[in-house]
């Protein structure tokens, strides 16, 4: 029978630790997200009062490059839909309610 050695120690730290980015890379890549994210909020902030009234927590996939967005009550509709619509651009999926949040923390 083989003995198995047991004085194996696990490597400790990041998987990648080559890949990891810099603080300045890293608050870069937050400013970018709270642009977008105000962006899409301009919008959601606009058609929500309308929207609000007839389609009370569907879902609203926003593309903030040309104001288009897309609503379904159905998630997985409504990301197939703006799929289609828009390809691979960046966009944002809010819930139609007051304060536009998918879900509870």
């Amino acid at each position: 029978m083989t003995r198995l050695s047991s004085n194996h120690t696990p490597r400790r730290g990041r998987v990648f630790p080559e890949r990891q980015l810099s603080p300045e890379e890293k608050a870069q890549r937050k400013a970018e997200d709270e642009v977008f994210y105000q962006r899409c909020r301009v919008i959601f902030n606009r058609v929500q009062p309308e929207l609000i009234k007839d389609h009370y927590d569907w879902f609203i996939v926003i593309e903030p490059n040309n104001g288009d967005y897309i609503i379904d009550y159905d998630e997985t509709v409504a990301r197939q839909k703006a799929r289609d619509q828009f390809g691979d651009t960046l966009r944002l999926m809010m819930r139609i309610n007051e304060t536009g949040t998918c879900g509870r923390i």
